[in-house]
């Protein structure tokens, strides 16, 4: 069967920041085709509307699948999933990801017709059955899968995540993925789900609270495939076991893999296992992204992060005497006035990290979609991307917009800018011998992007697709916030989860 998959567009803080490879999307591609099926992909963060066009009539697929990890990308997707439907329309078309398992049923309404389908969980373990349904028939038997006739059985769990590899040779214009200045950049999984449960995260409800690990030797195969030179390793946590953190780094020290690495983790677990990431470091881990989310205890038992301001601030040293460089996120509350936006302008310009700002959204799927008790102002998917106020704010909008860009302005200029540049020379000069621009655009293109009248603007754009209001859920049983339970027990006929 002839299978397109199709990545949306970039996110606001993806036109400066990072623009990763869509991972998930490779290792579906790698799953259907192993199953024997012919499978092209388009990446709209890196290719333009016109090359899915082409692709489109070209190809003429069979099967459209479109990832939706980001809710703000679904008006998008919904409207390519018409367009796809007017010129092939024997299409089979389907949704998935994260963030469209919290909404399948919605989303399918407001598609009208033009979404055949949405993969509610994990979409390698789904791909084969589901297009062989598709072409056999029964499509609303198969695991995971919601149709406008229901829901069918419970989504599968994949019991490890060895396999299937991502398909990364199906990808186009590589070198426009990056994050920061490790350009280009490529992204790696040694581990997926957290244990952990923060009010304001969807990861440990999509994964029931569990954590699956890579074997060392899978992991380190993968990485050995990679061409670029910079690796995300894009664990929501990394090295909380610091026996499998070690496995691997043996397995890479082996096979002699040189590459500069980024990751994720938590400051908890920087602390319990500082000689890991010293071990990482040597092996060329270069940046450390930290959610430290609050810088102080209220913020920190709001957002039940489950750690203490001291424990976060003497990670930072940790980092610092490690020699890695720690990017920090801190959650914007929409309560926020002057004077608070005032105080933490105050810290983000006293600590040598970077520090990055994400506006608190109450996102389906995560505990406070349920008991946010403020009302929601806008249901406009498109503003849910972490840099719009979508609930009442204590500042009049344009005032808290402005507040905002002024914080990350601040920043800006301290990280970015023409200094960032005479400091990067080196940097910069080795990517662009190499033709890679990616780095070199960033330094310049904030206040292109940042704009408090934008941001206010786009809370004035017509709305043809709104997010669904909760539906009424008793969050002291977690189990119902739960996308998956359990992963399935190896050897286990499919179906079982």
């Amino acid at each position: 069967m002839r299978l397109l998959l199709v990545h949306p567009s970039a996110l606001l803080y993806s036109e400066i920041f990072l623009r990763l490879e869509p991972l998930g999307l490779e290792r579906v591609a790698g799953a259907a085709r192993e199953a024997g099926h012919e499978v092209r992909v388009v990446d709209l963060q890196v290719l333009d509307l016109a090359t899915l066009r082409d692709e489109v009539r070209s190809f003429r697929p069979e099967a459209l699948g479109v990832s939706l990890n980001y809710l703000a990308n679904i008006p998008e997707a919904i409207d390519l999933a018409a367009k796809v439907k007017r010129e092939v329309p024997g299409c089979f078309v389907f949704f998935g990801g994260h963030s469209v398992s919290f909404v399948a049923e919605d989303v399918l309404e407001q598609a009208a017709g033009a979404v055949d389908a949405v993969v509610r969980g994990e979409g390698e373990p789904v791909i084969a059955p589901l297009l062989e349904a598709v072409r056999d028939g029964g499509v609303e038997g198969v695991p995971g899968i919601i149709t406008a006739a229901g829901r069918g059985p419970a989504p599968l769990m994949m019991h490890g995540i060895d396999s299937p590899l991502p398909a990364r040779d199906l990808m186009r214009n590589r070198r426009r993925y990056f994050i920061g200045e490790l350009d280009p950049c490529a992204s790696i999984e040694f581990t997926r789900g957290c244990p952990w449960d923060c009010s304001f995260c969807s990861a440990w409800t999509f994964y029931g609270r569990s954590y699956r690990k890579a074997s060392p030797e899978a992991a380190a195969e993968d990485l050995a495939r990679v061409r670029e030179p910079n690796v995300f390793i894009v664990d929501d946590v990394a090295f909380i076991r610091p026996e499998h953190g070690n496995a691997i780094a043996d397995e890479v020290e082996r096979r002699g893999i040189r590459k500069q690495y980024y990751l994720e983790t938590r400051s908890d677990v920087l602390l319990r296992h500082p000689e890991v990431f010293e071990r990482w470091a040597r092996l060329g881990l270069r940046y450390m992204f930290l959610g430290m989310e609050a810088i102080d205890a209220e913020g920190l038992d709001l957002f039940r992060k489950r750690i203490s301001p001291d424990e976060n601030f003497r990670a930072l040293e940790t980092a610092r005497r490690l020699g890695i460089q720690v990017a920090i996120n801190l959650i914007v509350d929409p309560a926020w006035d002057e004077e608070r936006f005032r105080v933490v302008r105050e810290f983000a310009l006293s600590v040598p990290e970077i520090v990055h700002f994400t506006v608190m959204t109450p996102y389906p799927g995560t505990e406070i979609w349920h008991t946010e008790s403020r009302r929601l102002t806008t249901r406009d998917y498109r503003l849910f991307d972490i840099q719009h106020a979508v609930v009442p704010t204590t500042l009049p909008l344009h005032r808290f917009y402005e507040e905002l860009v002024r914080t990350q302005a601040v920043i800006n200029r301290k990280h970015l800018g023409l200094r960032t540049a005479f400091g990067a020379a080196r940097i910069l000069g080795r990517n662009l011998l190499r033709g890679q621009t990616n780095f070199a655009r960033m330094l310049w293109k904030f206040n292109q992007v940042y704009n408090p009248r934008r941001q206010f603007a786009d809370h004035s754009m017509p709305v043809r697709y709104e997010l669904p209001l909760p539906k009424p859920v008793d969050v002291g049983d977690r189990r119902q916030l739960y996308v998956h339970t359990r992963p399935a027990p190896q050897g286990s006929p499919p179906g079982r989860s």
